[in-house]
């Protein structure tokens, strides 16, 4: 069963901090890397960060640097520490297992949760 429930969003002013968690079913989370995505009004959905099973991370260039993906195992639980967050940053934010293709792996997408950055 494909369970993703994003939380911890809000409304933050541009360069404060904000902590997203995705509580993944154990099925997924013990046996993908996982990822971070956001969907801005208009936009595409982009990937902007993933974290293999064995810890690696890599970041999309416009968050690098300000944005960390974590795991924690026991918990089946992926995070992203958002710092100095940018009017830009503003979407609705998901996760989902990253395939192969470096892409969501799976079509079920959680509800999401919307970050606004006020500028």
């Amino acid at each position: 069963q494909v369970q993703l429930v994003e939380s911890g969003g809000g409304l933050v002013q541009a360069g404060g901090s904000l902590r997203l968690s995705c509580a993944a079913s154990r099925s997924i989370f013990n046996n993908n890397a996982m990822g971070w995505f956001r969907q801005a009004p208009g936009k595409q959905r982009e990937l902007v960060a993933t974290i293999t099973r064995g810890g690696t991370t890599d970041y999309a260039d416009s968050v690098k640097g300000r944005f960390t993906i974590s795991r924690v195992n026991v918990k089946t639980t992926v995070y992203l520490q958002m710092n100095s967050l940018k009017p830009e940053d503003t979407a609705v934010y998901y996760c989902n297992a990253v395939g192969a293709t470096g892409w969501a792996k799976y079509d079920y997408w959680g509800q999401g949760t919307q970050v606004t950055v006020s500028s």
